[in-house]
């Protein structure tokens, strides 16, 4: 005889505070790795344009330089990139057998650093762009 559980509906979104801080680092991690494959793609259709000449890539990005929501959206790059870097690291060092104690405050200093690094940023993003 088969026993079934109550697992809950998807909807239940109460449910997420019982997430540890390892589970949030999963979560982010596949997420940010999936905007990096989304971006890598996005990467190469605008690299395309430099197959019609070289007047049509240089126009294609200085086009899209020009726009705020590009740059924003360049700041949200580097902070995905830098969080899966930094994450990636600590899971590297983690199945070395090195933090294992302190898995949490690694996760949450990757996501200090990727904060702090993402803010200094800013400045440099939006330079020239008129707000």
């Amino acid at each position: 005889m088969s026993q079934s559980y109550n697992r809950g509906l998807v909807e239940d979104f109460g449910r997420w505070r019982e997430f540890s801080a390892g589970m949030w680092a999963w979560i982010f991690h596949k997420f940010t790795g999936w905007m990096l494959i989304g971006y890598l793609f996005t990467h190469i259709a605008v690299l395309s344009s430099a197959l019609t000449g070289p007047d049509a890539y240089t126009g294609t990005i200085q086009g899209l330089e020009s726009l705020f929501l590009i740059r924003v959206l360049e700041v949200g790059l580097l902070a995905v990139a830098v969080f899966h870097i930094l994450n990636g690291l600590r899971l590297l060092m983690v199945d070395l057998g090195i933090g294992l104690e302190s898995q949490d405050r690694s996760f949450y200093a990757s996501l200090v650093i990727t904060g702090a690094i993402t803010v200094a940023s800013v400045p440099t993003f939006l330079q020239g762009v008129g707000i």
